[in-house]
């Protein structure tokens, strides 16, 4: 695996931050109605840490996401990476999706390599495909092609190829919502090594309520659209956490009932 020194771990996170943005789509007449998806919602994330947004479907997670890697603008307020006032989508900014969106024709090195080829930076740094294969464990599939591997193999070249841009932010929407339970299990641990090894900011969007409190340093809960904060908590488990302790399943439960999902039993 590979290990970074101290020096280069604590330059690889930035700061993040959401000040009183919001975010209306036009309705289906496209002149006189719109929609919120957002209502001025802000946010301030530290260098390094990890958090994870949960809400109701359609509460405007994705399009927070979308807001900070730059996809899309806000109606209002801004968003901030380090001192920089985010306009547009950049590198230092990686987003992964639920599906890894591989190219079907490319190798596992030559998908991991194309977004060092887009920047004109392959040549340079064409010694780092081989350390962030090391890095997420497929250095035997190199030359393998997308069918040939099971979903988390997939997930993980996903995110060499975010990660090898060597991004200030990591943006993670539901990246791993469509793997089994006991594989996602394991991913969850295998991001988590990725986010020790590297220290970069990263901003997870998930509906499974024990993944955020088994990753994230704090969790943000949204309240149904317009989506606004309701609520910001901090996980103060220790790591590595157990998902049956007493102290995980009663912030489950009471994140639960926030949500408004807790059984008639519970309540």
């Amino acid at each position: 695996m590979v290990a970074l020194n101290s020096a280069q771990s604590a330059a690889e996170g930035s700061t993040l931050r959401v000040d009183g943005v919001s975010k209306a789509f036009r309705g289906a007449d496209g002149v006189s109605t719109r929609t919120f998806a957002l209502d001025n919602v802000s946010l301030s994330v530290a260098a390094g840490e990890l958090i994870s947004i949960v809400g109701p479907s359609g509460c405007g997670k994705s399009t927070l996401l979308r807001l900070i890697a730059g996809l899309d603008s806000p109606n209002s307020g801004e968003l901030r990476v380090g001192s920089e006032v985010i306009t547009a989508p950049n590198a230092e900014r990686g987003l992964v999706f639920q599906d890894p969106n591989l190219f079907p024709w490319l190798t596992v090195r030559r998908n991991i390599e194309i977004g060092l080829v887009a920047r004109g930076l392959l040549r340079e740094k064409r010694h780092e495909v081989d350390e962030f294969m090391r890095l997420v464990g497929l250095e035997a599939f190199a030359n393998a092609f997308p069918h040939h591997l099971s979903g988390g193999m997939a997930q993980r070249v996903a995110l060499a190829r975010a990660l090898i841009n060597h991004p200030k932010l990591l943006l993670l929407d539901e990246p791993l919502g469509a793997l089994d339970a006991f594989t996602r299990m394991r991913m969850q641990d295998e991001v988590l090594r990725l986010w020790r090894a590297r220290q970069t900011t990263m901003v997870l969007v998930t509906h499974d309520i024990d993944e955020a409190i088994y990753m994230s340093d704090r969790i943000v809960i949204m309240s149904p659209r317009p989506g606004r904060i309701e609520r910001v908590i901090v996980v103060e488990l220790d790591r590595p956490r157990h998902r049956n302790s007493p102290e995980f399943l009663n912030l489950r439960g009471e994140i639960l009932e926030l949500l408004h999902f807790a059984g008639a039993a519970t309540a």
